[in-house]
């Protein structure tokens, strides 16, 4: 069940499907490589708990997550604030010009407002999340990369079209995963399982 702030996109709308997988066999093969040491699920949670409890930091909500292609279409929008329609889509517009155009180069985290937007770039889309601006980009960055890695998973091999006409399960995994705007779950095998439990009772 979503919560009110929750955007849902009717997928008859959608143009420009990107069929290319999210996570393609090269990126794969190249992310194995660069495993070193390779991690098991338990060590890789402990990893990624340390970078979410590092530095002292206080870590904060997260103000929304969008999910974005380069033409400027939104996905997915979850928001963990109250925010009027017209500023939702003024967001999505100004989150969208701000990661599109910025330099490969640059660091993957940038200001946006009064807050910081950190996201990643997976095939065609744009996974941005909007945090306070004193919360660890690296915990977030591996946030990113954990959902991602769950949604390829879930449907073997994920691409732009899964998760237009399967949208309301990409909810679900997400509000697994994240809860009024708290990291809840950080085991992928624990997410698949309930999605499995869930998938049985439809």
């Amino acid at each position: 069940m979503h919560d009110s702030h929750a955007r849902f996109h009717s997928p008859f709308s959608f143009r420009n499907f990107n069929l290319t997988s999210l996570l393609g066999r090269r990126n794969r093969e190249k992310r194995k490589k660069v495993q070193c040491p390779r991690f098991t699920e338990s060590a890789r949670n402990s990893q990624f708990l340390f970078y979410y409890r590092s530095f002292d930091l206080s870590i904060r909500m997260i103000r929304f997550i969008l999910l974005q292609n380069r033409q400027g279409k939104t996905r997915l929008a979850k928001y963990y604030v109250p925010l009027e329609d017209s500023e939702k889509h003024k967001v999505e517009y100004e989150v969208h010009r701000l990661v599109v155009n910025r330099d490969p180069k640059f660091t993957n985290f940038v200001e946006f407002r009064t807050h910081k937007v950190i996201y990643r770039r997976y095939a065609g889309l744009f996974f941005s999340l909007c945090v306070d601006i004193t919360d660890n980009e690296l915990a977030y960055l591996e946030c990113i990369h954990l959902f991602v890695e769950i949604l390829d998973h879930f449907f073997s091999n994920v691409c732009e079209l899964d998760l237009v006409f399967n949208f309301h399960k990409v909810y679900l995994i997400l509000d697994e995963f994240i809860l009024a705007g708290e990291l809840q779950e950080t085991s992928k095998k624990a997410i698949i399982e309930r999605m499995g439990e869930l998938e049985k009772l439809e």
